[in-house]
């Protein structure tokens, strides 16, 4: 009987992972990076035949990969906790099974969101900018920023995410947790969260984190009207999805000084261009997408991916079936 085959789209898939799936299946890894748009005609035409795919890439999965890939491609494994890059209804109608990598990357991504918080409301960007050109300051006026301490973290999506940096922020001495969200969590009451309205949390937060989904619902959730809610002193950080935030409306609050600051590490596009004019200004702390970035929850998450392809090519249920 021949080996099950697995298509890997690009070849920045862990090792681990691999390894896991050499076990059991006949695995090919593309020769292009995530980002490299010539990858998607090659994608197309190598796709035909395969019976499970890992879609480790920003290119979307449309119905047209999938018509060329054939009715013999029973399952998809994403290498990460967001689908957007992915037609879910249309797998759902062909009866394709899709899985992704949640929760493993919640600590990672947490760690990020806690950086990032820091880095925006501490002025790191203005800091480092006047330490590289020669004019670092002195004097009790420079560089002011905001504390964690005393204040209101507003996290508007209270999963895995969110929890944990709760958890990680209980340290900082944060006066008050609020979270918003279309159910009540349970793990809030052990974390001593309050649900309450978006337009609420938007009011009253001293730092805003988004740890949602990108849905119809919550593409530019952010936007100039919600903008106008927050506090002047207030941080966004954004470690959601770029799509999540209306960037115009953020350039100009952050411009004018509508809020105080922003630290994104998701944008739309990614990459983003090095002229955007978010990158110009001097209280816009971005990373290149970092959050899950790191060895040992990269790797697991390659794990979980081949996983979830061995499991549904046997007829059995995904670790994290979608």
């Amino acid at each position: 009987m021949s080996l099950k085959r697995v298509l890997i789209v690009n070849n920045t898939y862990p090792a681990a992972g691999l390894e896991l799936l050499n076990e059991k299946v006949q695995a090919t890894v593309l020769p292009y990076a995530e980002y490299e748009p010539e990858s998607l005609p090659t994608i197309e035409k190598t796709i035909p035949g395969y019976d499970a795919l890992i879609w480790n890439t920003r290119h979307k999965l449309t119905a047209k990969i999938l018509d060329l890939a054939g009715p013999q491609l029973k399952v998809v494994s994403a290498m990460a906790s967001g689908t957007d890059h992915i037609d879910v209804e249309e797998l759902k109608r062909r009866g394709i099974v899709l899985g992704n990598t949640p929760k493993v990357l919640d600590n990672a991504v947490a760690d990020i969101t806690v950086g990032l918080m820091i880095a925006a409301a501490r002025r790191f960007k203005d800091g480092v900018h006047d330490l590289e050109s020669g004019n670092w300051k002195y004097g009790v006026q420079w560089c002011l920023g905001q504390d964690i301490a005393g204040s209101t973290v507003g996290i508007v999506g209270f999963g895995g995410i969110g929890q944990a940096l709760v958890r990680r922020l209980r340290g900082f001495d944060v006066a008050r947790f609020i979270y918003s969200g279309r159910t009540d969590k349970p793990e809030a009451k052990e974390l001593g969260v309050e649900r309450v309205p978006l337009e609420q949390l938007l009011k009253e937060s001293d730092y805003v984190c988004l740890c949602c989904p990108l849905t119809p619902e919550t593409r530019h959730l952010i936007n100039a009207d919600t903008l106008k809610l927050m506090k002047n002193t207030s941080v966004l950080v954004n470690i959601a999805r770029g799509e999540v935030v209306d960037q115009t409306a953020l350039y100009n609050a952050l411009k004018d000084k509508q809020i105080f600051a922003a630290g994104l590490d998701v944008v739309t596009p990614e990459p983003l261009p090095k002229d955007h004019p978010l990158v110009s200004l001097p209280n816009c702390y971005i990373l290149p997408h970092m959050g899950s970035a790191t060895i040992k929850t990269r790797d697991d998450m390659a794990t979980i991916a081949a996983q979830n392809v061995l499991l549904g090519l046997d007829g059995k249920p995904m670790l994290f079936p979608m």
